[in-house]
């Protein structure tokens, strides 16, 4: 059974996180797709990964994991789940499935833990044999407990060399505080795993060769910093690139090209500014810093992020999708050689969009969020059969 914080701490978290609406950048075209409904009826979906053979799991956060078998959404959630704190942004989060899965069985979630005075993420393994799970590990904690319901981070990516990356978020707005400071501050201390990437091997100890490994000021783990609440990481296949999407606060979200050893600045540097108003930072950039590769303002809450390896798609193999909660749309972006990205197309969902993956049919799916209406949807070209 999920903890539950007060309804008052709830109605705070809902303020601190009201975005500022408006159109996002560019306007939305008519893209030459349908949005096919797969299964409905969820309640808060986060995630969704593919099983060898086909079936699908997808995580709803107040704390179910659910199967798809034969296109049918199964009545029974999945036994053996871990407790989480379904609060604000906690709950049940991310779900990564093993590449070696099919000889050892083990599948990966995040998920928010405590109380609402103390909490932090989680990241652990079961074996799933088909119905339930059994031998649950946590495999880490993040060491710093807080307070408030916000900024868990929790996507999780596979890279080539079977090592894990794992995105965490800041700890959440002002007027949060750790040690005596604005907790988003975490970000920029190299001992804190707070608004981190951090590179794992599957047991979920330290990956060999990560950037800070022996550095007496760094979590042995740590692989890029200065991050405020990814939400959406995607490997590219071509490259071997990582890209990142990430919440700004009011406006400044980002798309980042996350490399190892880089601190991406936040909260010295960036485009956001704080709900009430004025600049969060000083300036946009500074030497030392690394850049965004795009900055959305308006926001359009970023979550879920794909390249798209398939051929599906006229046009489209190579291409960046982020999908927007706020704009509530797939945003198509070229990565071009060079590193940049140029903004093609939105495509209009009509729903909040959690998470945007390929599947093994070469097909684009999008998790929409919803209290009992979430779906997962497929993207299809128009005029296809």
């Amino acid at each position: 059974m999920a903890r539950r914080p007060s309804p008052f701490l709830n109605w705070l978290a809902a303020v601190l996180l009201l975005p500022v609406l408006g159109s996002c950048q560019g306007a939305a075209v008519s893209a030459p797709v349908r949005s096919v409904p797969v299964v409905g009826g969820l309640e808060h979906p986060w995630a969704v990964a593919w099983l060898p053979g086909g079936d699908l799991l997808i995580t709803e956060r107040p704390g179910r994991l659910r199967l798809v078998r034969g296109g049918v959404l199964q009545a029974e959630p999945i036994r053996g789940v871990p407790e989480v704190l379904a609060a604000g942004q906690g709950g049940l989060l991310d779900v990564a499935v093993h590449p070696d899965f099919a000889a050892n069985r083990w599948i990966y979630l995040t998920y928010a833990a405590g109380s609402a005075e103390a909490n932090h993420t989680r990241l652990a393994r079961a074996r799933f044999d088909g119905r339930a799970l059994s031998e649950l590990q946590v495999l880490y904690a993040v060491p710093q407990r807080k307070s408030g319901s916000q900024h868990f981070g929790s996507r999780l990516l596979w890279l080539p060399d079977r090592t894990l990356l794992l995105a965490i978020g800041d700890g959440g707005n002002p007027p949060i505080e750790l040690e005596g400071q604005l907790i988003r501050t975490q970000a920029q201390n190299p001992l804190s795993a707070l608004g981190k990437v951090l590179r794992l091997q599957a047991d979920g100890t330290p990956a060999r060769g990560n950037p800070f490994a022996g550095q007496p000021g760094a979590l042995p783990g740590l692989w890029s910093l200065g991050h405020r609440n990814i939400q959406g990481m995607a490997l590219d296949p071509r490259t071997g690139r990582v890209w990142a999407s990430e919440h700004g606060a009011r406006d400044g979200d980002e798309l980042n090209r996350v490399e190892a050893g880089v601190n991406y600045g936040w909260p010295r540097v960036t485009h956001s500014r704080e709900y009430f108003g004025p600049p969060i930072a000083p300036a946009t950039s500074a030497p030392g810093l690394r850049d965004p590769v795009l900055v959305w303002t308006p926001a359009i809450a970023p979550s879920g992020l794909a390249v798209y390896d398939g051929d599906r798609y006229a046009g489209w193999r190579g291409d960046l999708f982020a999908g927007g909660l706020v704009s509530r749309q797939v945003h198509r972006l070229r990565l071009n050689p060079d590193g940049t990205v140029t903004p093609k197309e939105e495509i209009s969902i009509g729903a909040r969009v959690r998470d945007v993956r390929q599947g093994p049919d070469g097909y684009l799916y999008v998790l929409t969020d919803g209290a009992g209406d979430g779906q997962l949807l497929r993207l299809e070209p128009r005029g296809a059969p």
